[in-house]
């Protein structure tokens, strides 16, 4: 019996170990994490850099210093690239413009934090105040940009005076999978499953993907720096997963000005959802878009951005 016992133990470590070196293989196979985003990489980039509370924030400022203040807030993943075709209309609009990118994204450090509510509102709070922005901004979120957009403006009413919000994200508290949810396994299936196709999945959001190659080359640039899995990963556990309808419904009861502009190819966040929004935000101005995926703005320059510019002029 003893010996059986043996035998029996040594198979499980065996076992074990087998599974252990298999995926500490597949782990590092599938790893594009082999660089530092330090300050050698940082000069290289363009734009300029702020240090905060929870680590160095990307961003660019241009246009008059006297003017209306925008400030563009991207998604989950793409920087602030995500902006080039709205950023620079702005500026000649007359409006000063701000965009960043978001910790664990872009040229911004990936502090080893939960990534919630809370971080990404205290990032802008204190971005803001660094650059000496006092009177209200208009904000403009993209996807999660917009329930970031959302909150802030709940949290700091004061700081805000409009809103304007393409294709948002509207949480439910969904839970996630629990391949994702559940410690080191979460880990796991981030590095081997999810985040290998993040480059090519943002083809997804275009009606006309073929139309935009330089958009697909930038993305990989950030995924070589540590921490952007994590940062991704932690945003699914902590931010994804909550439920923020309240806070919409209190921007509506705000009476604030809110632009609402939607594609209607939307495979992310269905253009059904809007009607949800729509019904938490009566106030808001919606324009639907045909010919458009989850990024109208980026693909339909030349219909969205005169009507951002009329919005944002009033």
């Amino acid at each position: 019996m003893r010996q059986s016992r043996k035998v029996a133990a040594f198979l499980v470590i065996i076992l074990f170990s087998g599974m252990v070196s298999y995926f500490t293989i597949n782990y590092a196979r599938h790893d594009p994490e082999t660089s530092v985003l330090n300050d050698d990489v940082r000069r290289r980039a363009t734009g300029s850099f702020v240090r905060l509370s929870n680590g160095i924030t990307h961003y660019e400022l241009q246009g008059p210093p006297t003017a209306r203040t925008v400030v563009l807030v991207h998604g989950f993943s793409v920087p602030y690239y995500l902006w080039d075709h709205t950023f620079g209309p702005l500026v000649k609009a007359g409006f000063r413009v701000l965009r960043y990118d978001l910790y664990g994204r872009g040229f911004s450090d990936r502090p080893n934090l939960r990534y919630d509510a809370d971080l990404y509102d205290r990032q802008l709070a204190e971005l803001l105040s660094a650059l000496r922005i006092q009177r209200p901004v208009d904000l403009v979120g993209a996807s999660m940009g917009g329930p970031i957009g959302v909150t802030f403006a709940v949290r700091h009413p004061e700081r805000v005076r409009s809103l304007a919000l393409f294709d948002p994200a509207y949480l439910s508290g969904e839970s996630l999978p629990w391949k994702l949810r559940a410690p080191l396994v979460g880990e796991y299936f981030m590095c081997v499953d999810l985040a290998p196709g993040l480059a090519d999945g943002q083809k997804e959001d275009f009606i006309h993907p073929e139309r935009y190659p330089d958009y697909f080359a930038g993305y990989s640039e950030q995924m070589k720096y540590r921490g952007f899995r994590r940062a991704l990963l932690s945003t699914l556990r902590n931010y994804l997963a909550r439920d923020d309808r309240e806070e919409y419904v209190r921007v509506g009861q705000s009476h604030k000005p809110v632009l609402l502009i939607w594609g209607k190819g939307d495979k992310d966040v269905p253009f059904e959802v809007s009607r949800e929004v729509l019904q938490a935000t009566p106030q808001a101005e919606f324009h639907p878009l045909e010919d458009a995926g989850h990024v109208p703005f980026y693909e339909h320059p030349e219909i969205v951005n005169p009507v951002l510019i009329e919005f944002l002029g009033r």
